[in-house]
């Protein structure tokens, strides 16, 4: 039984080609990137749909909705790395980092939640499927994550290395369902995505996760009021940088273009790209 669905990718360009000769692993080719997005009309939409809906949107459910979409026009972005070759996944998936508390020692720690195809999802359906996930996670009843957590506070430190090594390449090499030892299908998805913002921080380049596979990790920074030049005059508006890493074996500059520019049309135009909010 396998892991997840997946396709060899057969029709890789030289330049590919070259790239997956030129690193051997996800420690050598992160390219580093900031989008800044102007975030007037994204915060106008969150308003009006929170009072139509009363329900608690926020940026991050749309960024999750906008990359899912993203992943869905890009498909060269929806990929890992098996054997050194270009597999692109069946369906999409977005992963979010959650902040948890330890309830004994108050120790800060990360655990996450993914959100599959949001970009067939209304956002109706992708707050409450985020909100009852990272409540589980946080009230420690999400039975995946107690599972792990017990699991790695058992393990010596010198034996998390290979032991990560070694599930990553049971679960994505071998492409083997390990639910029976307590691993989850797909754990990571197609990308990760944390907000960095809620922490007050402006920006942040986060590294690439070698043994997750995932090949592109957005940060969400703080949306501030900046001068912006419109039409040829100075205006202050509200933006937003993510900074965005990925790696290179499987992305480029192209990638990265046409990616920016479908995330920045759905966020800059809300109106016309999320849920309609007329009628009833």
């Amino acid at each position: 039984m396998r892991n997840l669905p997946l396709r060899e990718k057969k029709d890789a360009s030289p330049f590919r080609k070259i790239a997956l000769g030129t690193w051997q692993t996800t420690y050598d080719p992160s390219v580093y990137g900031v989008l800044s997005i102007k975030m007037d009309e994204a915060l106008r939409y969150v308003e009006a749909f929170r009072d139509k809906t009363g329900k608690r949107l926020t940026v991050t459910h749309m960024v999750a909705k906008a990359v899912g979409a993203m992943l869905d026009q890009v498909p060269d972005a929806n990929a890992l790395l098996r054997w050194n070759k270009i597999y692109e996944r069946d369906r999409v998936a977005v992963f979010f980092q959650v902040v948890t508390e330890d309830p004994e020692t108050g120790q800060l720690d990360l655990s996450g939640a993914t959100i599959y195809d949001p970009h067939e999802k209304s956002l109706k359906e992708i707050v409450d499927d985020l909100t009852a996930k990272v409540g589980q996670v946080r009230g420690g009843t999400d039975k995946q994550f107690k599972s792990s957590r017990s699991m790695m506070s058992r393990i010596p430190q010198w034996a998390v290395g290979p032991m990560l090594k070694l599930t990553s390449f049971l679960s994505y090499t071998l492409n083997l369902d390990m639910t029976w030892a307590g691993m989850p299908n797909d754990l990571f998805g197609s990308v990760m995505i944390t907000n960095v913002g809620s922490l007050g921080l402006p920006y942040a380049l986060v590294p690439l996760v070698p043994y997750s596979r995932v090949p592109l990790l957005l940060a969400l920074g703080s949306i501030d009021e900046r001068p912006v030049v419109e039409d040829g005059e100075i205006v202050v508006r509200k933006v937003m940088d993510i900074g965005a890493t990925f790696d290179h074996r499987i992305l480029d500059g192209g990638h990265a273009a046409k990616m920016h520019r479908i995330v920045a049309e759905w966020m800059e135009r809300p109106f016309d790209h999320f849920d309609s909010l007329d009628g009833g």
